[in-house]
């Protein structure tokens, strides 16, 4: 039981000990980014996807199919497949506005080990650039 006591109580190879410990700190709080930064990815994809899109229904004057196709090309490059919510649809006249709202899904964790789903939105509005007769 003495020994034991003797053992606790040295300081020799606390230095390594800390080391190991320090390491140890660092690995997780690399694993910790690596497992958040595709969320944060995906939200700058996801802005970037509304604003192309509310681009597309100015240029068109309109929402139907030419944003349609639009989205299923974005959705193609980027991979996410958000739900895609218009405030109005048909024709758009000039200079009167409009909205998009995207909302998708993404599970921010280390697989399926600690994972939880973040819902992520975006949001973009603009104005038809085509006068209607």
């Amino acid at each position: 039981m003495e020994r034991i006591r003797k053992i606790v109580k040295c300081k020799r190879g606390e230095g390594y000990i800390d080391v190991c410990i320090i390491v140890l700190v660092f690995v997780m709080i690399m694993a910790l980014m690596l497992a958040a930064v595709p969320v944060f990815v995906a939200k700058i994809q996801l802005d970037n996807f509304a604003d192309e899109l509310v681009r597309e229904a100015e240029i068109a004057g309109q929402i139907g199919s030419e944003t349609t196709a639009r989205a299923a090309v974005l959705s193609e490059k980027t991979g996410l497949h958000p739900t895609i919510t218009w405030s109005r649809s048909g024709k758009v006249q000039l200079n009167q506005e409009f909205t998009v709202t995207l909302t998708t899904t993404k599970d921010i964790g280390f697989g399926s080990f600690g994972s939880f789903p973040v819902e992520l939105k975006a949001a973009a509005s603009g104005k038809s650039e085509v006068y209607w007769k």
